[in-house]
């Protein structure tokens, strides 16, 4: 990870265009190819960021970030106040609750909850940025990648969506796509993962449980 501190603009050219004035921000960039912008409040929440894969290109006084679909981020950096570098190792990933580690557990015993014909490939599917919480082939053994959450919230869709787009760098996985499964999908997360082109699955906890027919209903 590097953690760049510096006076700069950054202009978004892609599907619209965004302008962030010349003010103090922190670039961050990240082991998984992920470069964002942020200011001193909103959170965790970024002013703007691209998301990978992508190429960060390093000029005096200008970086270029371009994502493979042409868009990019120009920063224009007048005064640079920090520059540096750490080495965070492989994340062992976030600890789920008690619901949610057992919905993982459910859903990959009743993996055609999923659809008639999937296949379970393993839980916790290791990769550099953390644990997948389910790998599958769908009916077509084309590779799924399931995201599983309690409440699903557009973070968790950002979190998938990070992982299928690393799993779709392994030639022996892709085309990886994604389906994003929780009790509740909150109406901001399902237009997110939508545009991402991710699945969203409502689950049904008492019936996974066995209290019921374990089905779902897919959206």
């Amino acid at each position: 990870m590097r953690l760049v501190i510096a006076r700069c603009q950054v202009d978004y050219v892609g599907r619209l265009t965004a302008h962030l004035p010349m003010a103090r921000r922190l670039l961050l960039v990240k082991a998984d190819g992920s470069v964002s912008i942020h200011a001193d409040d909103r959170a965790y929440k970024p002013l703007n960021w691209m998301s990978p894969p992508c190429s960060l290109l390093e000029q005096p006084g200008r970086w270029t970030v371009t994502n493979r679909s042409g868009e990019q981020l120009l920063i224009a950096i007048d005064e640079v106040l920090h520059d540096a570098s750490f080495e965070l190792g492989v994340d062992p990933g976030l600890q789920k609750d008690g619901v949610e580690a057992h919905l993982q557990e459910l859903l990959a015993a009743h993996i055609t909850t999923l659809g008639v014909g999937w296949t379970l490939v393993r839980r916790e599917y290791m990769t550099a940025i953390g644990p997948v919480d389910i790998l599958c082939k769908d009916s077509a053994g084309l590779t799924v990648a399931v995201e599983i959450k309690r409440r699903g919230e557009i973070d968790g869709v950002e979190q998938l969506t990070r992982y299928v787009e690393l799993l779709n760098r392994d030639p022996q996985l892709r085309p990886v796509r994604g389906v994003f499964a929780a009790q509740e999908i909150k109406p901001q997360a399902r237009v997110l993962a939508t545009d991402r082109g991710i699945g969203c699955v409502t689950l049904d906890y008492a019936a996974l449980r066995g209290h019921d027919d374990p089905t779902s209903r897919l959206f």
